[in-house]
């Protein structure tokens, strides 16, 4: 597993995979930036306005990540935590590149 200690993502063969704590119904939908749980597991707090019902929600994350990214909606896969608030999302592309998408995004916070 590459990537910098405390960073909600890693690279893997063809992408990388990505640890989000969603918040549905948020009000709007919205990156909050890096935060820890209280294990200190590092994730992207992502908000969205869609409520967690038949799957609204994940599909709203995943369409705010592609956006976000800059990368086709088809490119996000929700690969863990399809009914949890922490998911797991695999995002097919340059790794290198999307890293320095989502360190960009996450603004180099530390977890808090």
């Amino acid at each position: 597993m590459s990537g910098a200690p405390n960073t909600a993502w890693e690279t893997v063969p063809g992408g990388v995979r990505l640890h989000v704590r969603l918040t549905p119904r948020g009000g709007r939908d919205a990156v909050d930036g890096l935060r820890a749980d209280a294990a200190g597991r590092a994730h992207l707090a992502v908000r969205v306005s869609a409520p967690p019902e038949k799957g609204a929600a994940n599909k709203a994350l995943g369409k705010l990540i592609a956006k976000v990214l800059g990368v086709p909606a088809g490119a996000v896969t929700l690969a863990a935590g399809a009914t949890a608030r922490v998911k797991t999302l695999e995002i097919e592309g340059d790794a290198g590149e999307l890293a320095v998408r989502l360190e960009a995004l996450a603004g180099n916070a530390r977890p808090r």
